[in-house]
C-alpha cells in the first residue's frame, strides 16, 4: 500500500527530470540453452559410439596404461596419442557397447603425439569423420569425448580458445598448429576426439597444462589426417626438412589487396635453422610462407603437410611475403632425421 498521495507523485513527476530508461529485461535464455544442449547431445550421439578406451599391456600381459581413441574408418582405424601406445606393446579396445576387441599398432609419430591402430577383429564398427581444422574459428563450440580417470564415454564441452598454438612433444620437438580449448580434460582423455558442433573430429586431445585451469590442447585434424596417410603408406611419418619454425598468421589486408592474394593467412617464420635448407635458400625470420612447391600455404598445418616424403631430395620454390613484397626462393629439401 502507498503511504503518500498518488496525485502528488504524478504532479511532481511532470516537473522532475526524466528518469533514465530502465534496462530492457533479459530475454528468456531457455531456448538458447535448449539449442546448445541439443547441439552437444547430437554430437555425442553421432560420435560417442566410435570413441574407445585403449588399454595397453606389455609382452607378459600386464597393464601398462590406458587412454582414449577414436575410430575414423569402417575398417577399424583408430587414432590416439603416441604417449598412450608408448606405454605398452599390445592394445586392448573397449567399445561403448561393451565389446572387447584387440588392435595392432600400425605406427606412431612422437613429433605430433599421434598414433594409428587397426582393430584386428572383422566386425561392423562405428566411425567418426575427420573435419577440416583450417576452417575453425575461435569461440566455436568444442566437445571432448573420452574416458578420463577410467569413466567411459565422458563428455565435456567448451569453446575453441585459440588456434595455431605450439606445444612441446615428449621428444622435445614442437607440435605445431595445436588447438587450445577450455573443454575439461583429465588423465585418460588423451587420444580422444575434440569435436565440432557439426559432429566432425576437429582434433585429437593430447595435453593439459598442469596448474592451469581450462587450458587444454588437441592436435589439429588436418595434422592427424596427414599422419594417418603417412603411416598407412610408409609405416612411419617420413618428412622433408626445411629448417624453420613457423606459426599461422594473418596476411595484412592492404598487402593482400595490393598483391591480389586470395589467401587470408600464411605461415610466418619465427626461426631459421643455421645451415639448413631455408637458411641456404635465403629465407629470414619474419618472412611469411605463402606457397610451397606451387601449393598454397595458409598456415602451419599446410606447411607440415606439404613437407612430405615426396619432396625429399628435391629443390622446390618457396614463395614468401617479405615486408610488403612477394618473393620466390629455391630450397633443396633433405629428409629430416628422427
Amino acid at each position: 500500500m502507498l503511504d503518500f498521495p498518488l496525485e502528488s507523485v504524478l504532479d511532481e513527476a511532470d516537473d522532475a527530470p526524466e528518469a533514465p530508461a530502465r534496462e530492457r529485461p533479459l530475454a528468456d535464455e531457455g531456448p538458447l540453452l535448449d539449442a546448445y544442449s541439443r547441439a552437444v547431445a547430437s554430437v555425442v550421439d553421432a560420435v560417442g559410439p566410435s570413441v574407445v578406451r585403449i588399454d595397453m599391456r606389455d609382452g607378459e600381459g600386464r597393464k601398462r596404461g590406458s587412454g582414449s581413441g577414436v575410430i575414423v574408418s569402417p575398417d577399424g582405424l583408430v587414432l590416439t596419442n603416441d604417449h598412450v601406445v608408448a606405454a605398452g606393446r599390445r592394445a586392448g579396445i573397449a567399445m561403448l557397447d561393451g565389446r572387447a576387441l584387440t588392435a595392432q599398432i600400425l605406427g606412431a609419430d612422437a613429433d605430433t603425439d599421434l598414433a594409428l591402430l587397426r582393430i584386428v577383429e572383422n566386425e561392423k564398427l562405428p566411425h567418426a569423420r575427420l573435419g577440416d581444422s583450417h576452417t575453425l574459428r575461435r569461440g566455436q563450440i568444442a566437445i571432448a569425448i573420452g574416458n578420463p580417470l577410467g569413466f567411459d564415454a565422458t563428455v565435456t564441452a567448451g569453446i575453441v580458445s585459440a588456434l595455431g598454438r605450439s606445444l612441446r612433444a615428449r621428444n622435445g620437438r614442437m607440435i605445431e598448429d595445436v588447438i587450445q580449448t577450455d573443454a575439461a580434460l583429465n588423465p585418460g582423455n588423451s587420444g580422444g576426439p575434440l569435436c565440432s558442433a557439426a559432429g566432425e573430429v576437429i582434433g585429437v586431445n593430447t595435453a593439459v597444462i598442469q596448474g592451469a585451469q581450462g587450458i587444454c590442447f588437441a592436435v589439429a585434424a588436418n595434422t592427424a589426417q596427414f599422419v594417418l596417410g603417412e603411416i598407412l603408406r610408409h609405416g612411419r611419418v617420413r618428412r622433408a626438412h626445411l629448417g624453420v619454425g613457423a606459426a599461422t598468421a594473418p596476411v595484412p589486408r592492404r598487402i593482400a589487396l595490393r598483391l591480389g592474394l586470395e589467401q587470408a593467412t600464411g605461415a610466418a617464420i619465427t626461426a631459421v635453422e643455421r645451415g639448413g635448407p631455408a637458411d641456404e635458400a635465403g629465407l629470414l625470420t619474419g618472412d611469411m610462407v605463402l606457397a610451397l612447391d606451387g601449393r598454397p600455404v595458409r598456415g602451419m598445418d599446410d606447411l607440415v603437410r606439404l613437407l612430405d616424403a615426396d619432396r625429399i631430395g628435391r629443390t622446390i620454390p618457396v614463395d614468401v611475403l617479405r615486408r610488403s613484397d612477394r618473393r620466390r626462393f629455391w630450397a633443396g629439401l633433405k629428409e629430416r632425421k628422427i
